[in-house]
């Protein structure tokens, strides 16, 4: 019997074929009489599309022709979706794939060019002519709110999408008698997500039989079966979904998107496969952006730091339109307001506002970060205002362990944790006194490079997305994960997931798991993802629910094949059942492992109890549940180990953990240099730690670029300023630390493996605890906060204000 592989740092074996360019992405796919798409978009924030004259661009050789919303009208049965419509008073106007009056940010459809070929579609799109009539546009969400402010949707009566209001009993007695009231602002800055690989999509129409097949970069390819087949009036079953390489997503790739409509009408109208990819430059455009929002908000406390009640008005800009889930992600946000802490007493406020700006929707954390950043930065705005330590501040208020589980002021119940002992871990890798000391040394030296140390204590909720965790906040979903365990004659064993991978890393982690739960070799184990038609229907991955869901899935489905295995090694071997020792209980060195190795089995084994020798291997009891006959079987067993399981979580889990940063900060130009990331990380039971580090090290990258280098601002006119790389900043290799990684881990009790989700980790803590250690070192200059990004310019001015005030 091979060792336990829950637990090891086993490498990707998909890997190989990633690096060696091998692996298949949409754009690579190639069909017989493929047409080229280029989508036409709006340079205007707000318009009215006056006349669009295709002559010219038609004209030219190999071009199939320009389509708008009117030639292609007849296959739009239905916007596109927004997936919560579970808000009592939700605005959802209607989003086309292609704008059929008006068009509502810059980059909104108008139109869509058909060539042989994706450049001479591009060049024949300069030659459609639109005429525009401008209108006025609002790019500010608090302006937007303002009384007389231009609507984004003129048949409604203002920008409201929808207001989320929520409030405890006592909150409001607990900000009156409290000792201290701390209140800020904060700014949320728009970020945009960038994919490893742009989205692109092959849309291929069978007239003959009426099937539809559409090959995306998506993350939810079930759903996106789904709603395709909603939007487009098509059977269901005649519809299906690819994805294969899809090159990362982080929620920009959970989302049903106009050009994956688009692409399904043209091959529906022309009857050739259309394909259409994604330039870097529409990413800025067309892909859903993450974030952006104003948060207000108040912190009642009494003198020694015991947090008594936290008031949050947050308003969110959900852009020209209601995203797949956009109204939603703040409310994930609002699930966690509370954090680690054991105040009991919490008020929000959340106002979904339009705007002539491209939508937001999910980002790597989706709502947590935004929460967790404004809590740890009000917690050190209220250590600075009592004349505490922010460690200290913290370690009063963190739920004690014996407090668990712990149902916090927003309403849902954390289920297990430790976080004084990852703070404790984390300060001591920091050698957080020995830092205090060399800052202080650096201040009475006069030296204009200051030092600054910041930390986070964060937690978030993790595997979207329980029923029942999420009743009274307007959840609209049940979010179940599938797995089914197909066992081959000769014992090898093929799953397919619902949870269908952009990168996690899910064809190892699963196989590790089934390997492990049934016995085989890791080899013999094939993951199977990312196709409709092959499989149950699955949610997808997004939210870190792909072990914690997806996971336990096929950890159910292993359990009742090792049952049924159980029952048939006990028939065979004429048994009770209750003698047999199934795989995973068996020490590594025990007799009847010995056995099974001498015998020439390669995997494991199903021994009866104190006799070693009479064993059968998980291959052997394939071999007879598959091709023996039925007398050969226990009575009344049907033939055959496979097995299909749809498995719900009870709750949601709740990962957290510690973050504290080190920086250096120049005073002279305003440049901040990171020395030092600390990142303690409680994630449950690590089925593999080398896959776990590599996502905490991914989200540490991806919020610490919020916090330091991503921004896209858009000016009045709704016009966004800096759409290419060259202009939006990403951090590099030699801007960021070797992070150094601890694992603090107590099981989750929710799931049998004990595992609660780490994909998001990083991006969550990461952001807080950098602007803390940026305020930190200026805090005696005057500096209380500084918006993100804290680029040099931005910090710089920060710094200079605050020294004309004081």
């Amino acid at each position: 019997m091979q060792e336990p592989l829950i637990g090891r740092s086993v490498k990707r074996s998909e890997d190989p074929r990633l690096i060696t360019g091998s692996a298949t992405y949409t754009d690579d796919i190639q069909k017989t009489g493929m047409l080229y798409a280029y989508v036409i978009r709006s340079p205007y924030a707000h318009a009215r599309i006056v006349k669009i004259d295709k002559a010219a661009a038609e004209s030219m050789e190999g071009v199939t022709g320009v389509y708008t919303y009117d030639d292609l009208a007849a296959y739009f049965k239905a916007p596109l979706p927004c997936a919560w419509a579970a808000f009592p008073d939700l605005k959802n106007p209607a989003h086309w794939p292609l704008a059929p009056q008006i068009a509502r940010h810059v980059g909104d459809p108008i139109a869509v060019v058909v060539a042989t070929d994706r450049a001479l579609a591009k060049d024949a799109a300069d030659l459609v002519e639109v005429e525009y009539d401008a209108l006025p546009a609002i790019v500010d969400p608090a302006q937007a709110l303002a009384p007389g402010a231009p609507k984004v949707h003129a048949e409604l009566a203002d920008n409201v999408a929808y207001r989320f209001n929520y409030a405890t009993a006592g909150v409001d007695a607990a900000f009156a008698q409290a000792d201290v009231v701390v209140k800020h602002r904060f700014m949320q800055q728009r970020l945009v997500p960038h994919a490893l690989e742009p989205r692109a999509y092959v849309a291929e129409y069978h007239r003959a039989n009426g099937e539809l097949t559409l090959t995306s970069s998506t993350q939810i390819p079930h759903l996106l079966k789904l709603f395709t087949a909603v939007c487009l009036g098509l059977p269901e079953h005649l519809v299906r979904v690819i994805a294969p390489e899809v090159g990362g997503g982080f929620g920009s790739k959970l989302q049903v998107y106009a050009e994956e409509i688009i692409a399904c009408a043209l091959a529906m109208h022309l009857g050739k496969p259309i394909k259409w990819t994604m330039e870097r430059r529409e990413e800025f455009l067309a892909t859903h952006h993450g974030r952006e929002g104003i948060m207000e908000v108040s912190f009642a406390a009494a003198k020694s730091g015991q947090l008594q009640g936290i008031k949050v008005d947050w308003i969110a800009d959900m852009g020209a339109y209601n995203m797949l889930n956009g109204p939603y992600v703040p409310i994930l946000g609002f699930l966690v307001l509370p954090g680690p802490y054991a105040n009991r007493e919490f008020g929000c406020n959340i106002t979904g506002v339009f705007t002539n700006k491209t939508g937001t929707d999910a980002y790597r954390g989706a709502g947590r970060p935004e929460a967790t950043y404004v809590l740890e930065r009000m917690m050190d705005l209220l250590a600075a205002e009592l004349g505490m330590d922010p460690v200290a501040v913290r370690q009063q208020n963190l739920i004690p362990a014996d407090q668990f589980p712990f149902t916090n002021a927003s309403g849902i119940t954390y289920d297990v944790g430790e976080y004084h002992g990852a703070l404790d871990t984390a300060l001591k890798a920091i050698d957080y006194a020995g830092f205090r000391r060399e800052q202080m040394a650096r201040v009475a030296s006069g030296s204009p490079k200051l030092l600054g140390i910041g930390l986070s204590t964060y937690i978030e909720a993790c595997g979207l997305a329980p029923a029942g965790a999420t009743h009274g906040s307007a959840y609209g979903a049940h979010l179940y994960e599938s797995a089914q365990i197909q066992v081959h004659q000769t014992g090898k064993v093929t799953v397919f997931t619902g949870a269908s991978a952009h990168g996690q890393g899910h064809e190892t982690t699963f196989a590790q798991l089934v390997a492990d739960r049934l016995g085989v070799a890791f080899t013999d184990v094939v993951i199977r993802h990312g196709d409709t038609a092959a499989g149950p229907f699955g949610l997808g991955t997004y939210g870190s629910r792909s072990l914690v869901v997806g996971g336990m899935a096929i950890w159910e489905a292993c359990e009742r094949v090792r049952a049924k295995a159980t029952r048939i090694a006990a028939h065979l071997l004429d048994v009770p059942e209750a003698q047999i020792e199934m795989p995973g209980h068996v020490a590594g060195d025990a007799p009847q492992v010995q056995h099974a190795r001498a015998e020439g089995h390669f995997n494991g084994c199903y021994c009866v109890k104190g006799s070693p020798e009479r064993s059968l291997s998980f291959a052997e009891i394939a071999a007879r549940a598959n091709l023996a006959s039925h007398a050969g079987l226990p009575a009344g067993m049907e033939p055959g180990l496979d097995v299909t399981v749809n498995f719900t979580p009870s709750n949601f889990s709740y990962p957290a953990g510690t973050h504290i940063c080190t920086v250096e900060v120049d005073t002279e130009t305003g440049k901040v240099d990171l020395l030092r990331f600390v990142a303690v990380d409680d994630c449950g039971t690590v089925l593999n730690p080398l896959i776990a580090e590599g996502q905490v090290h991914g989200g540490l990258a991806q919020g610490i670029a919020q916090a330091l280098f991503e921004e896209l601002r858009y000016d009045e006119y709704g016009q966004p300023l800096g759409t290419s790389l060259m202009e939006y900043a990403f951090p590099s290799a030699p801007d960021l630390p070797s992070f150094e990684t601890q694992f603090h881990s107590t099981p989750s009790p929710t799931n049998p493996l004990g595992a609660k989700g780490i994909g998001e980790a990083g991006t969550i803590g990461s952001t807080p605890a950098v602007i803390n250690a940026v305020c930190d070192a200026l805090r005696h200059l005057g500096v209380k906060d500084i918006d993100m990004p804290a680029t040099p310019p931005r910090v710089w001015a920060a710094i200079q204000a605050a020294g004309r005030q004081q």
